[in-house]
């Protein structure tokens, strides 16, 4: 098995802050690894380094096998807004765009739902551009992808097709995500980046966690033992403090690395949330036949529902559906063009927004939150300073003084998220919470909302993240439908899957001809023949598959000529995915038929 990248003593650091140093590692053929480590700890500078849009300090070196292409996924999408999505995936393929056909390029765009080619950067959602840039990093067929933070931004079903397709891919992967389920269905090995040294994990997340917590404890422990031989060396150094033999020499030397050793502990700095709330009455918000529409196009239709204490809701649905929307308007931020929403008095609602707050990226961290407040409750009449609550999140004594525009990007949404807890919400509106947030963050966060006495509005693309929380769904169906689903999402997701089967067998069933429920006993029971309008229909089916190949021939052959215009262009890639779906549907039908005819 070839290797297709070595990393050796690779480091960073910005100015005394250490991220990483002198560590090594390799990748071979077909592995798929997640990288995990804390925020603000270098997962994003190794994979940049790796990438080639970084540099190791000292002579560290990167080097991948000659002639394996190689494509990266940066967390974020910074596009020129005239280019055009088209553009942006070809560039993606580099010195393949050449041998890329069109209606490649269309096939990739389509299972993306990015359906329009010709769209500029400028008009895309932060979704819709984070699906170009997989679109772009598929499209060359690389040999090894570097993915940071792939599953960002999108939606479930992006999710889904992303997840199946790297799983089946052969291609070698190197990612960055705190997507767990994701992770789990994708990945074959973990690498961990802990203290600035770097840990190997053959296995998926849960075997991953078993072993992290088994490699902490073993530290430890040899910690504890060598601190109690310490304590006899100790004792012989106070008593021969002249002694210059050899032996000696070795035994003090031995005495000082011991001293190190014992000197070590793995202490796992983990995020604690101990916020306050305030009292939340009975009545929370009641909403009566909202409505809210942008232009023509209807975001919410009579929406009537009476949120209750302690309820934890998540709120479901592809991009653009309306689901931001709908929390602006219960946070108060957007007012319903019809309906009524009524609020508590006692309501005091924390929205987490998914686009942030614009944080003062000049003011220091300290700054930041003693303009909300010096003092802090913590629940149970208690009450700690500013300081002490940036500590609960990981922002120790040396932190407090950094500028806001220094942290990472987990790091700066772990500070909104302590702003909004600080005011000691009892409605927590929670607009995709996890992004930037690395796994041992999520754990936490997840403890405390699960154990969170107040009420709980979540919209989140991380299924498990869902699934731990929320046993009851608002799924946004697009044209301001919104369903009610008691349940979980997993559960949910079955039951889709379940009623599509359903709809399929009561099809099949529906052009069988009924049959006797018992065969006769003397009699043999009479092979079933096509009816002459079954017939009919299998001859029009071979009519129709030969007329939607020529077509698809006739399409696939304007897309590779390169004469098409833009239109032209748009319209053929629209029209051959519908052609495909057509074939499929027809080919499906005539098996069926040719099966009872034959069978």
């Amino acid at each position: 098995m070839s290797s297709y990248l070595e990393v050796n003593n690779v480091s960073k650091s910005y100015g005394p802050r250490v991220l990483f140093d002198h560590i090594s590692f390799h990748i071979d053929e077909g592995d798929k690894i997640a990288l995990v480590a804390p925020n603000g700890t270098g997962k994003t500078s190794l994979l940049s380094i790796i990438a080639g849009r970084d540099s190791s300090d000292g002579d560290g070196s990167v080097h991948f096998l000659k002639d394996i292409r190689v494509a990266f996924l940066e967390q974020d999408q910074h596009y020129d807004p005239d280019r055009t999505i088209s553009d942006i995936v070809l560039a993606g393929a580099g010195d393949r765009a050449h041998e890329i056909q069109d209606y490649e390029v269309a096939s990739v765009l389509s299972r993306l739902r990015l359906d329009d080619p010709l769209r500029k950067a400028g008009t895309l959602s932060g979704g819709e551009a984070k699906r170009t840039a997989i679109a772009a990093v598929l499209i060359g067929k690389p040999d090894f992808l570097v993915l940071d933070e792939p599953t960002n931004h999108l939606d479930v079903d992006s999710i889904e097709f992303l997840e199946d397709y790297l799983s089946r891919s052969r291609c070698t992967l190197l990612m960055v995500t705190h997507d767990r389920y994701f992770l789990d269905r994708v990945c074959n090995q973990i690498l961990e980046l802990d203290g600035g040294k770097l840990y190997r994990y053959q296995g998926n997340y849960s075997y991953f966690l078993e072993k992290r917590q088994e490699r902490i404890a073993n530290f430890n422990a040899a910690t504890d033992r060598a601190r109690n031989l310490l304590r006899t060396e100790l004792d012989w150094m106070r008593r021969m403090p002249c002694a210059r033999g050899t032996k000696a020499k070795y035994r003090i030397d031995a005495f000082h690395e011991l001293k190190d050793r014992a000197g070590q502990h793995i202490e796992e700095k983990q995020l604690e949330i101990r916020a306050g709330m305030a009292r939340l009455g009975r009545k929370i918000i009641n909403c009566r036949g909202v409505g809210y529409s942008w232009g023509n196009l209807p975001v919410l239709k009579d929406f009537t529902y009476n949120f209750a204490p302690g309820e934890k809701i998540a709120v479901v649905g592809p991009n653009g559906v309306g689901k931001s929307t709908f929390m602006d308007l219960l946070a108060g931020v957007l007012e319903p063009s019809e309906g009524v929403i009524d609020r508590g008095e006692t309501l005091r609602i924390g929205y987490y927004r998914q686009e942030g707050i614009s944080l003062d990226g000049n003011k220091t961290v300290l700054e930041t939150v003693s303009e909300i407040a010096d003092v802090v409750s913590i629940g149970k009449g208690e009450t700690v300073s500013a300081m002490t609550f940036l500590n609960y999140f990981l922002f120790p004594p040396s932190m407090h003084r950094n500028r806001v525009a220094l942290l990472s990007g987990g790091e700066r949404r772990r500070l909104y998220l302590l702003t909004i807890l600080m005011r000691s919400p009892n409605f927590l509106i929670l607009d995709e919470p996890t992004n930037d947030l690395d796994l041992m963050t999520l754990n936490v966060l997840e403890e405390y909302l699960a154990g969170f006495s107040g009420s709980l509005l979540i919209v989140s693309h991380d299924r498990f993240f869902v699934d731990k929380l929320a046993d009851h769904l608002f799924i946004f169906e697009g044209e301001g439908k919104v369903k009610d689903f008691v349940g979980s999402y997993s559960g949910y997701r079955q039951y889709l899957k379940d009623r599509e089967e359903e709809r399929r067998a009561a099809s099949r069933e529906s052009r069988k001809d009924s049959r006797p429920a018992v065969a006769s006993a003397d009699k043999p029971e009479r092979k079933r023949r096509l009816t002459y309008k079954e017939k009919m229909e299998k001859e029009q089916l071979e009519k129709d598959l030969a007329s939607l190949g020529e077509e698809k021939s006739a399409i696939e052959g304007r897309l590779c000529s390169g004469t098409l215009t833009s239109e032209q262009l748009t319209a053929d890639s629209i029209r051959i995915g519908e052609v495909n779906d057509l074939i499929d549907s027809k080919e499906l039908r005539w098996l069926e038929l040719d099966e009872i005819e034959n069978g």
